[in-house]
């Protein structure tokens, strides 16, 4: 009886929420390093190989020159804007990589959970080129190359941002919160379980 009592008071027994996290979240949570993992690796080997193959060389058409293969090395931001500011967005990438891990452990969501994980992706995915490529660390030049007509040249990590951006309002326009509960309606006074 007095083991059972101390159990309780502890949380060790009877209340599982307090002992290991929810499923559905555990889920979400699995689902968001996945996407983030992939995502991140698929942009780091396609800089790889682009350097590799693009360097010195002739640009390459995929279709025409709707999509053209087109070596940038960017210390910039889109469009190249800022390129004296190549430190400063170093500096706004790191703060920006941790708060998406702050606030992951709060997906109740698989759509915030593939939309953070792009955007975890994404953001990590250019910062890695702003540490560790020419000219030093935090002053280092994102690799681009792709280029479609009319459109700055860009990389699998900013297609991964855009991506996030384009979900994470479709789950505002669905009225779905971070932690998977539906905003009220008008004239609703609560909130819906998590979906």
């Amino acid at each position: 009886m007095q083991a059972a009592r101390g159990a309780s008071l502890t949380g060790d027994a009877g209340d599982p929420d307090t002992t290991r996290p929810h499923p559905r979240r555990t889920r979400h949570l699995l689902v968001f390093a996945l996407v983030a993992i992939t995502a991140y690796a698929v942009d780091v080997v396609s800089k790889i190989v682009a350097v590799d193959r693009l360097t010195d060389r002739p640009d390459v058409q995929v279709v025409g020159d709707l999509l053209v293969l087109h070596l940038v090395r960017n210390p910039g931001a889109a469009f190249s804007t800022g390129t004296a500011y190549t430190e400063v967005f170093s500096i706004v990438a790191i703060v920006a990589v941790l708060v998406i891990l702050y606030v992951s452990r709060r997906i109740g969501s698989l759509g915030w959970a593939f939309a953070l994980g792009f955007l975890l992706a994404g953001v990590a995915g250019n910062l890695t080129d702003r540490l560790v490529r020419e000219p030093g660390p935090l002053r280092g030049h994102v690799i681009d190359f792709f280029m479609l007509p009319h459109w700055p040249v860009f990389n699998v990590a900013d297609m991964c941002i855009d991506a996030a951006a384009v979900l994470i309002l479709v789950q505002v326009f669905r009225g779905i919160r971070l932690d998977g509960t539906r905003a009220p309606h008008e004239g609703d006074d609560s909130a819906e379980e998590p979906v």
